[in-house]
């Protein structure tokens, strides 16, 4: 069991490590947040139904799990859109680490849909990423719609990671992942379809960017999203969104060394992003701690 949970935490890491370079992909693709995100969904169904024919795994699925995979797909999708937009309009700095609040926002909706107390320590915790958070707000004005992005894409990521969380007892992850990128490329289609996005130019992509989009949504999509719900059966809510804080180190270093001045930022921006990085660290102190605490007590009690 030990075994298999150090297994699903170096998993959950490199999961972690592919979605820092999907905020890189996303600020090389040059096409709009949108229609990035309408061809990154449909590309991932295909390679995920692709391998549902390979493995002759069935498509089958109760009416309650399509509803249920139906609401989760929109929010997704506003996920995602939200997140490439903060991109877009401030960089993967700014982004990545405003996405950090992820944590904070799950210690509130984890325990209504888990029927637990709220753990005054994940408030506190969460509360120390917002105190890193305000003080990149007052400082980097410049990047405030980027933050109010990003923000929101945090908060749509905690509702997603909570809901499949309570899914995945259920649900095969494949099965979830698929049936959610579905119905979240329906929901940007029709989206697109009453704004008249379906144009011609909405179809010419670069070259480049394809290659971009293959990469997105095969690795940093398909694979990664898939991976990501199977780890939670055996990793909590909280856990799995507190690591993906790490998620701005990969992808700060990684943005620094591919595009340079652009990505550089003021040392008061890196005074906040040590803050919520900081929380990550402190954490998995804690949460250690405490189940080393717990197995002592256990044998203690077993020798009684």
């Amino acid at each position: 069991m030990q075994e298999s949970k150090i297994k699903n935490y170096l998993l959950l890491h490199l999961v972690v490590f592919i979605w820092g370079f999907t905020a890189i992909l996303g600020a090389l693709i040059t096409i709009d947040a949108i229609p990035l995100v309408w061809y990154r969904m449909l590309l991932a169904v295909v390679f995920i139904g692709i391998y549902f024919l390979l493995k002759k795994k069935s498509f089958k699925i109760d009416v309650k799990g399509l509803l249920k995979f139906f609401f989760t797909g929109i929010v997704i999708a506003l996920h995602w859109i939200f997140f490439f937009k903060a991109i877009k309009v401030s960089n993967v700095s700014v982004a990545l680490v405003t996405m950090s609040t992820g944590a904070f926002f799950t210690s509130l909706i984890e325990p209504v849909f888990f029927k637990r107390k709220i753990n005054g320590i994940e408030i506190f915790l969460g509360l120390l990423v917002i105190a890193g958070l305000y003080i990149i707000f007052n400082f980097e004005t410049e990047y405030k719609l980027g933050i109010i992005y990003a923000l929101i894409a945090s908060f749509s990521g905690a509702v997603f990671a909570v809901l499949n969380g309570l899914f995945i007892k259920k649900y095969q992850a494949d099965t979830i992942s698929f049936y959610q990128l579905l119905f979240g490329v329906v929901f940007v289609s029709v989206y697109l379809l009453f704004n008249n996005g379906f144009s011609a130019s909405f179809f010419q992509i670069p070259i480049s960017d394809w290659l971009y989009l293959v990469v997105l949504s095969s690795i940093c999509t398909a694979y990664a999203f898939i991976v990501s719900v199977k780890i939670m059966k055996y990793l909590s809510p909280y856990t799995v969104m507190l690591t993906i804080n790490l998620e701005p180190i990969y992808a700060i270093v990684l943005a620094l060394l591919i595009f340079g001045e652009k990505e550089k930022m003021s040392s008061t921006f890196y005074l906040g992003a040590f803050m919520v990085l900081f929380v990550v660290l402190l954490n998995g102190i804690i949460k250690n701690s405490t189940a080393i605490k717990g197995k002592f007590q256990q044998k203690l009690k077993r020798k009684k």
